[in-house]
C-alpha cells in the first residue's frame, strides 16, 4: 500500500527561484505553456509563459525533442537547460534549452496573438474569447492586482481581529429590498439570490464581534453602464462594539493603506507593466453630504437637480474638487438622507432626515458603502413600520434586535470597482474575469 505524505517535491523551478540559479550558467529544469514561438531557421525563440511571469528560452537544432517534431504557441513543455542573466529577455534570463518534452499540444492555432497588444481588440471581441485573452500579460496583471487587494484586505483584517464567514447566497428576503434582486424558485418557494450579506454579517457580530467576508453579490439592475455589473464581489465587514460610524472609516482607512503598501511591495512588476501609480492614502477627507453637494454648486455653477442622492457627475466633481482642495484621490461623504439608505441604517440622532453612514469616492466614483446600524428592537421595527415593511417578514433577522446587539457597523466595497479606478480603466468588465451584465452569460 502507498500512503501520500505531503507535497511531492518537485525540481521545476518558477520565476522567482530564478536569480539563485542564474549564477555560473546552472543547469535548470522548468515547466510552462509556450506563449510565443518564433522560428528564425537555425534556432528559435521561446517565451514560455510560467506560473509567475515570462522566460526566454532558446532551442537550437541540437535540442533534443520528446513528444513532436516542431513546437508551436501553446504548447505544454518541460525544458531543461542552462540559465543566464539575460537583461534584453522578459524577466531578465534566458534559458538555453537542452531538452524539451512535450506534455499537451493544442487542437487548433490560437485566435489571438499573445505577443502583442490587445488594446485594439474591441470589449466584445476580447470577452467572447475571455479563457484565451487572459493569457495575455496585461490582462493577467490586471487580475494579480486584484487577487492583491482581495489579500490585502484579509490579512489586513486577520491582523485586527476579524473572523473570516460565508453566508448565503440563496435568500428568502433582500438586504437592499427595491426590485434589483434576482428571484430564484427553491422547490416551490421563492427564493432570491443575495444582493448583500448585511443581514448575516450583523447577526455573526452578536458571535464573533468582528467579521468580514469576501464573496459575490447579485443585483438585476436593468442598466448596462461602464460602472455597473449583475455580478460583482464585494468585501464586506461588519464591527461592534463601535463608539461612531467613523470607527468604520478608520478601518477602512488602515485597511487601504496596508493593500497599497502590499501591492508597492508584492506586485510592482503587475504596477509596472500596467503604468499603475498607486494613490496616497496616508489621510482621507470627510465632508458632509449636503455640504459636499452645495460646494459643487457653487464651484462648478451647478444647479441640484436630486437632493437625497448624488449623480455620477457630481461625485465626479466631488473627487475633482477635493483632489484639488486637499490632494487626495479618496473622499469620503457622510450623513446621506435617510430616504436614500436602507432601513437598518441608523438616523443621525440630531436630525433624523440624515443617517450615520457614508460613501468612499476614489477618482470621483463611489467604492464603498457604509455606516452605523440600528441595534435597538424598538428603533428597527419602528423605522420597518414607516416604510411600510412587514416586521413579520424579517422575523429571524429581528432576533439579533431583540435578544441583544452592540452597537456595530460596517462596510461593502466593491472590489472590480475600486481595481478599474486604480489601474486607470474606463469599463468595469475589463476588471473582472467573466463578466456578468444584461447581455453575458457567457463564457
Amino acid at each position: 500500500m502507498e500512503m501520500i505524505t505531503g507535497i511531492k517535491p518537485t525540481q521545476d523551478l518558477v520565476l522567482k527561484n530564478l536569480e539563485q540559479a542564474a549564477t555560473a550558467g546552472e543547469a535548470v529544469t522548468v515547466h510552462g505553456m509556450i506563449h510565443v514561438h518564433r522560428d528564425m531557421g537555425d534556432f528559435a525563440f521561446i517565451i514560455l509563459r510560467l506560473r509567475d511571469g515570462l522566460l526566454q528560452c532558446v532551442q537550437d537544432q541540437n535540442t533534443a525533442l520528446t513528444g513532436a517534431e516542431h513546437l508551436r504557441d501553446e504548447f505544454a513543455i518541460r525544458g531543461k537547460g542552462l540559465l543566464y542573466a539575460e537583461p534584453r529577455a522578459p524577466g531578465g534570463y534566458e534559458l538555453r534549452l537542452e531538452s524539451v518534452e512535450v506534455l499537451s499540444r493544442p487542437h487548433s492555432p490560437r485566435p489571438v496573438h499573445l505577443g502583442k497588444k490587445i488594446s485594439h481588440m474591441s470589449l466584445e471581441a476580447n470577452l467572447a474569447l475571455r479563457p484565451i485573452t487572459l493569457r495575455h500579460q496585461r490582462q493577467r496583471a490586471i487580475f494579480r492586482l486584484q487577487e492583491g487587494l482581495g489579500r490585502g484586505f484579509r490579512d489586513f483584517l486577520h491582523g485586527q481581529g476579524f473572523t473570516e464567514v460565508r453566508t448565503p447566497k440563496i435568500v428568502s428576503a433582500g438586504a437592499e429590498g427595491g426590485s434589483n434582486i434576482f428571484r430564484l424558485d427553491y422547490f416551490g418557494r421563492k427564493a432570491f439570490l443575495a444582493q448583500s450579506p448585511q443581514f448575516y454579517k450583523q447577526m455573526m457580530v452578536g458571535v464573533f464581534e468582528r467579521v468580514f467576508e469576501v464573496a459575490p453579490v447579485f443585483r438585476a439592475e436593468k442598466h448596462s453602464t461602464a460602472r455597473h455589473l449583475n455580478e460583482y464581489t464585494s468585501m464586506d465587514f461588519e464591527m461592534g462594539f463601535i463608539e461612531s460610524f467613523e470607527d468604520i472609516m478608520a478601518m477602512e482607512t488602515g485597511m487601504l493603506q496596508y493593500a497599497l503598501d502590499l501591492l508597492n511591495r508584492e506586485y510592482s512588476a503587475e504596477l509596472k507593466l500596467l503604468d499603475v501609480k498607486l494613490p496616497d492614502a496616508t489621510q482621507i477627507p470627510q465632508v458632509r453630504f449636503d455640504v459636499a453637494k452645495q460646494m459643487v454648486s457653487e464651484k462648478f455653477n451647478r444647479r441640484i437637480k436630486d437632493p437625497y442622492d448624488l449623480e455620477p457627475e457630481e461625485e465626479r466633481l466631488i473627487g475633482e474638487l477635493f483632489k484639488e482642495l486637499t490632494g487626495s484621490d479618496f473622499v469620503f461623504v457622510t450623513h446621506y438622507p435617510s430616504k436614500k439608505r436602507p432601513f437598518y441604517a441608523k438616523d443621525d440622532p440630531s436630525d433624523a432626515h440624515f443617517t450615520l453612514s457614508f460613501d468612499l469616492l476614489f477618482r470621483g466614483l463611489e467604492i464603498t458603502t457604509g455606516g452605523q446600524r440600528i441595534h435597538d428592537y424598538d428603533s428597527q421595527v419602528a423605522k420597518m413600520v414607516a416604510r411600510g415593511m412587514n416586521p413579520d417578514d424579517f422575523e429571524t433577522y429581528l432576533m439579533i434586535h431583540k435578544y441583544g446587539m452592540p452597537p456595530h457597523g460596517g462596510l461593502g466595497i466593491g472590489l472590480e470597482r475600486l481595481l478599474m479606478m486604480l489601474i486607470g480603466e474606463t469599463n468595469v468588465r475589463n476588471t473582472v474575469l467573466f463578466p456578468r451584465d444584461l447581455s453575458r452569460l457567457d463564457p
